[in-house]
């Protein structure tokens, strides 16, 4: 059974081997082997196997400088440690490498080759198999390219954990440690290169693009990791597509036509060159410009795509490179190359390839083979031969001579990867070399033996390993076996010295930045197509600016959108703003919608024209009154004065100043204290202003309308009580207000609700039911007041104003009931307004109509304040309700004497005569006449029924008084005599009482009459007790008085004494 095996291994050994001729591989012997995979071609030739005959290995087509390059590195990082004193010392390093052709079956070729020593090796069959030459194990592999295909070579070579240190697989699914157990990489894993991508699409605010990848191991992870990262970035895709470099022409063809007919103009490819060849192909024969790449660090600088033919197509590259390394020696390494190296047996091809020659002793370049290559290779200048025959080489040509990706060392970049894993793998090999036993990593601290060193232990090494590189950076592996490394970021141009395509660096992206800080892009340096340095647009819809927000389209990506501005009261300030920011409570939006503003404050200031207005009619108000109040108090011991009860007058002026004032609360900015002051002194002054007049109204009603007068009257309106009164209405509105504010205190208040725009500062209330209260009880008073006033409207003006009273009240329910619905349908500062115009109105109702018409006479009509003035208005009254009673008492006696005796109606026995016409039936001599008119007298006409009489009165000198009364007092006992008739006309007439003082409460008495009530004055203003200092002088006597009728009679009365 162990023969069977050894012959199935060497058999399989023999058969990996004859694949790869000696002009297949680079070969050297040594201490310990090194594998390499290197992509020396881009492809396979396309052959059909029919299997009529044995297959042949396919042919490797399209020569890569670059993969030359790489796999030049490698060699000169293993002869630069084999001649390092510190680096394994003593030991040999030596490399098998072998071409993949970058493809999967061809890599798997040379993988088998690495697992087959191996295998052979752990075997120990040399007892039992004659082996001529022992080639030792491969302990490490370097390599492969494409994700694709180290994917496939990692799980093979993971089945025997031989390492496998790759220099350009930058999937991110060979991190998984539980399928790919020996892989590890020197460039970092395309999770990071995604997340740049869709970094730098935000950074260029671009929001619309399409998609392609290679549909390998490479490409799907790397867009499906890009969409992810787009997703949060609420970047759209509009397509996505796979591409293979096998793909046939109609699927190209299909993918082309997505590409043309797209409106977005970023194309992300996540892909290798030669994938992306046959499509960039197309797309140049096609001439479809306008296009911004984003190109993935596998294709960013490929020589197969960064071509100059093709950059009116690509010319708007932006892509991802590794970070440039330094390899000292490299580039004279380079140039030593020739064709006749003994090692490395792609010498002689790339020989051939650069210089578009053929070595003679070579048959499988020579010139008859070299037309099936013709077409396929790849190469920049004489690589690219058109001939069917080569001319030969000489193998003496000048390598430096020819420009070729070869020699472009300026941004080593996969090749100082190459040289990076070498390294990496010699110093886990300086670590086994250097082990101390007791501190290995084995079991109980053993270590390695470096002769006889398996793969196994190295991967153990590798992935602890820990050193310093030649630019003195830090290595080492992390648990998924990545190296975290950095991207530059470079743009295309085109060289204006040799229209080739150079590769600017642009920026950079640093993966241990913190998020937002890793992308650096310098825009100055970047150029559009070769030239234009603004931006391109590629976004579905327009950029939205500030001031406005994305609205949805239906049916379309969220990319697709369209602007529609913000409302009212919020605001963008940034361009394509997602939904618009609501402003802070005090603010709103301005015009444009691109910021808040703080909101207007609103209120009825002192400084605005409607305040100032009103605070100028308040001042007036106050002056007025205290003018008012000014003049009462210098003509106090004035018969007006007196006549109008000085001590409720001096409290109604007080409490008008009081109305005047309290408007002014309602002025400015409202407070807290003001809010809680403004009404109840708003409605206690009007309470207390009411209760004065109505107090005096109702006092003048009941003394004129009452019947004589007794002690009990006149204490029951004596002066305290009317202050008790005053009071106690008064008292009722206070108890009101302090309810008000104990349980619901009005407060300033901040409304944001009534206008977007301002924010009214207003009082709250509180309690709108106790305002109503407030007011309702004010206007209970009013009516009460209107009522009284009304009904004493025909006593003496002089005594109560009544009609004065009665407009007053009447303008004071106008402006209230005017006040409701104003009141109920204004906000804001006019509320205030309407109230301050309502409180003006009635107050300078009631100081003009009580006020002004006795100012009036007091200051320009001073004759009319006089006490014969007030008498004889007292005396008109008196006798008008005498007289009414007289005429209704005759006739109702004719009626009977003519029910009795049908008479024609003789008139009772009266000393009341009848005359004609209304001249003195008695001429006065014309010095009795000058002495008349010397008297001071008046005339009062007094209308009744349906005649007028005119009342004339004189005064004598009050030394004649005692005289005038003695007749009076025995004439009016004569006449009482005659009848009850003349009785109740004598007492009619009879409204003074003899000697009383003007200013005594009951200063003035009349005669009762069954159809009339007894009168009493309201004009003295001294207490009942005693007479008060100021009284006037007892009243002068009525000489006579003459009642003329304008029914054709004369009416003459005998003289009555007061």
């Amino acid at each position: 059974m162990t023969s069977y095996s050894c012959c199935l291994i060497l058999l399989l050994f023999t058969w990996s081997t004859a694949a790869y001729g000696p002009n297949q591989r680079a070969q050297k012997k040594g201490d310990i082997i090194l594998g390499g995979l290197f992509p020396i071609h881009f492809g396979v030739a396309a052959k059909d196997q029919d299997l009529k005959s044995r297959p042949e290995s396919v042919e490797c087509i399209r020569y890569n400088f670059r993969g030359f390059r790489w796999l030049q590195a490698m060699i000169f990082a293993i002869e630069e440690i084999n001649s390092s004193p510190t680096l394994l010392p003593n030991m040999t390093l030596g490399y098998r490498i072998f071409d993949t052709c970058n493809t999967v079956s061809k890599a798997l070729e040379a993988t088998l080759s690495f697992v087959a020593q191996n295998k052979i090796d752990s075997l120990n069959l040399d007892e039992f198999c004659n082996c001529s030459e022992h080639i030792p194990s491969t302990i490490a592999v370097v390599g492969a390219t494409g994700s694709g295909i180290s994917t496939a070579v990692a799980n093979l070579l993971g089945l025997f954990y031989i390492p496998q240190v790759s220099y350009a697989s930058s999937s991110r699914l060979l991190s998984n440690k539980n399928q790919f157990k020996s892989f590890l990489r020197t460039i970092p894993n395309d999770e990071h290169q995604a997340t740049a991508m869709a970094d730098i699409i935000e950074y260029f605010r671009w929001n619309w693009v399409g998609t392609i990848a290679a549909d390998d191991d490479y490409g799907r992870p790397g867009i499906e990791k890009f969409r992810e990262e787009a997703e949060e970035r609420d970047i759209c895709i509009d397509f996505s597509e796979l591409i293979s470099q096998y793909s046939d022409e109609e699927e190209i063809q299909q993918v082309v036509e997505v590409i043309q007919n797209s409106t977005a103009r970023v194309i992300v490819v996540f892909s290798s060159g030669p994938d992306l060849e046959p499509l960039i192909k197309e797309i140049v024969r096609r001439n479809i410009t306008g296009k911004i790449w984003l190109a993935s660090e596998a294709w960013a600088s490929s020589s197969l795509i960064a071509m100059p033919e093709f950059f009116r197509v690509i010319g708007s590259t932006i892509g991802f490179a590794l970070k440039a390394g330094q390899i000292p020696g490299f580039r004279e390494f380079l140039q030593k190359v020739h064709p006749k190296s003994t090692n490395n047996g792609f010498a002689k091809e790339f020989w051939e390839e650069t210089f578009n020659c053929y070595l003679p002793d070579g048959s499988k370049n020579s010139p008859a083979s070299t037309s099936f290559h013709k077409g396929h290779e790849e190469g920049l200048g004489a690589g690219n031969g058109t001939s069917a025959f080569r001319p030969p080489c000489t193998g003496d040509e000048n390598i430096t001579s020819v420009e070729t990706p070869y020699m472009d060392y300026t941004h080593l970049r996969i090749s100082y990867n190459v040289y990076l894993a070498v390294y990496s793998i010699a110093h886990a090999l300086q670590d086994i070399y250097t082990c101390t036993p007791g501190k290995g990593l084995f079991t109980n601290g053993s270590c390695a033996d470096i002769k006889k060193v398996e793969a196994w232990q190295v991967l153990k090494h590798l992935r602890h390993l820990n050193f310093t590189n030649n630019m003195g950076e830090q290595v080492d592996f992390d648990e998924f076996g990545d190296l975290v490394g950095n991207y530059s970021i470079i743009n295309w141009h085109l060289s204006p010295e040799d229209g080739s395509v150079v590769f600017e660096e642009v920026g950079h992206y640093n993966v241990y930045a913190k998020k937002g800080e890793r992308l650096f892009i310098n825009e100055n340096k970047i150029l559009w197509g070769g030239f234009s340095k603004e931006v391109p647009f590629s976004n579905c819809s327009r950029d939205c600016l500030p001031g406005t927000r994305k609205g949805i389209i239906e049916g379309e990506p969220t990319c697709c959108f369209e602007c529609v501005d913000c409302p009212d009261g919020e605001y963008s300030d940034e361009t394509d703003a997602s939904a618009c920011d609501k402003c802070p409570e005090d603010y709103w939006s301005n015009e444009n919608h691109t910021s808040c503003i703080p909101k207007q404050i609103e209120f009825l200031a002192w400084t605005e024209p409607f305040g100032i207005a009103l605070t100028l009619f308040a001042v007036l108000g106050i002056f007025l009154t205290s003018f008012v109040l000014g003049v009462f108090t210098k003509f106090r011991n004035t018969p007006i004065v007196k006549a109008t009860n000085r001590e409720l007058s001096y409290l109604l002026l007080f409490s008008l100043l009081c109305c005047f004032s309290s408007s002014l609360f309602f002025i400015g900015e409202p407070q807290n204290w003001t809010c809680r002051l403004r009404q109840p002194a708003f409605g206690i002054s009007f309470v207390l202003c009411i209760s004065c007049i109505l107090v005096k109204t109702n006092r003048v009603l009941l003394v004129f309308e009452a019947k004589i007068p007794t002690s009990l009257h006149r204490k029951w309106w004596g002066l305290n009580l009317q202050f008790l009164l005053v009071f106690l209405c008064t008292f009722v509105q206070i108890v009101i207000c302090v309810i008000w504010l104990y349980t619901a205190p009005p407060s300033s208040y901040r409304n944001h609700e009534l206008e977007d725009e301002i924010i009214f500062i207003t009082c709250h209330e509180g309690s709108l039911m106790a305002l109503g209260f407030l007011i309702g009880y004010t206007c209970l008073l009013a009516a009460i007041c209107f009522f009284f006033a009304f009904k004493s409207r025909k006593l003496p003006e002089n005594f109560n104003e009544a009609k004065f009273i009665t407009f007053s009240m009447l303008i004071f329910f106008i402006v209230w009931i005017s006040f409701i619905p104003a009141y109920a349908s204004t906000y804001g500062k006019f509320v205030s307004a309407v109230e301050v115009i309502a409180i003006l109105a009635a107050s300078f109702g009631l100081l003009a109509c009580i006020f002004f018409n006795k100012v009036y006479i007091i200051l320009f009509k001073p004759s009319r304040n006089t006490i014969e003035e007030v008498r004889c208005s007292t005396a008109a009254h008196a006798f008008k309700v005498a007289a009414r009673a007289t005429l209704r008492r005759s006739n109702v006696s004719r009626k009977r004497s003519n029910s009795l005796g049908g008479s024609t109606g003789s008139t009772p026995s009266s000393s009341i005569s009848s005359k004609s016409n209304h001249e003195d039936p008695f001429p006065l001599p014309a010095c009795a006449e000058r002495q008349r008119q010397q008297q001071r007298g008046c005339k009062q006409k007094v209308s009744f029924g349906s005649g007028t009489v005119t009342l004339s009165l004189s005064f004598e000198e009050p030394q004649k008084n005692a005289m005038a009364n003695r007749n009076a007092k025995r004439r009016n006992s004569l006449e009482a005599q005659n009848s009850d008739d003349s009785l109740m006309r004598h007492r009619a007439l009879l409204p003074l009482q003899i000697n009383e003082p003007l200013g005594a409460e009951p200063g003035f008495q009349a005669a009762s009459s069954p159809e009339t009530s007894s009168q009493e004055s309201v004009v003295g203003d001294n207490k009942e007790e005693g007479p008060s200092p100021e009284a006037e002088p007892s009243l002068p006597s009525v000489n006579s008085r003459n009642f003329i009728g304008s029914g054709g009679g004369s009416v003459t009365e005998n003289t009555v004494h007061s």
